[in-house]
């Protein structure tokens, strides 16, 4: 109980409320909705600036780091997209918002992809040499990339339905 106390007093202020946005957002996929593509491009945007501040953070902007963050960024789009292939996605572009039906893929996903990246950034606090190990950096890039990826590449699906109607 004490390790669980001392990660908790340990994490940032920010995480917090990055949580509890990221779940409220899983929540009302689970509805369909109605949403401006400004609404649509929250998760992706919080999962990118997210992956890259915390990766400039422990790493820095080198080119191996950024090259296997934009691969992983390239499989996860492939993924997100590929959800949702088939929804029945229609935008109303005179009132400026896209139709989207409940979507079960995306509070699982947040949950995975925040634990995740928490269990990551706990481990190389609390064990720094693994935090050094290359498949640690290996792993930790590369989910990044693939979760901010796979809502970026939803985003792209939800771009494309609005703008062929």
């Amino acid at each position: 109980m004490q390790a669980i106390v001392h990660v908790l007093t340990h994490t940032p202020w920010w995480v917090f409320p990055l949580f509890a946005f990221l779940v409220m957002r899983g929540i009302r996929a689970l509805s369909p909705v109605e949403a401006s593509l400004a609404q649509l491009a929250m998760l992706p945007t919080v999962f990118m600036i997210w992956g890259l501040a915390g990766l400039s953070e422990r790493y820095g902007f080198d080119p191996a780091t950024f090259a296997c963050w934009l691969g992983a960024l390239a499989f996860g789009a492939a993924i997100g997209a590929a959800i949702l292939k088939g929804a029945a996605l229609k935008s109303h572009r005179t009132r400026g918002v896209l139709y989207r039906p409940a979507d079960f893929t995306v509070l699982p996903l947040i949950l995975i992809a925040f634990f995740s990246k928490y269990t990551l950034a706990v481990t190389a606090a609390t064990s720094p040499e693994i935090g050094q190990a290359l498949s640690f950096r290996v792993a930790e890039i590369g989910l990044s990339g693939i979760f901010a990826g796979i809502f970026i590449g939803k985003f792209i699906r939800y771009l494309q339905a609005y703008l062929a109607d």
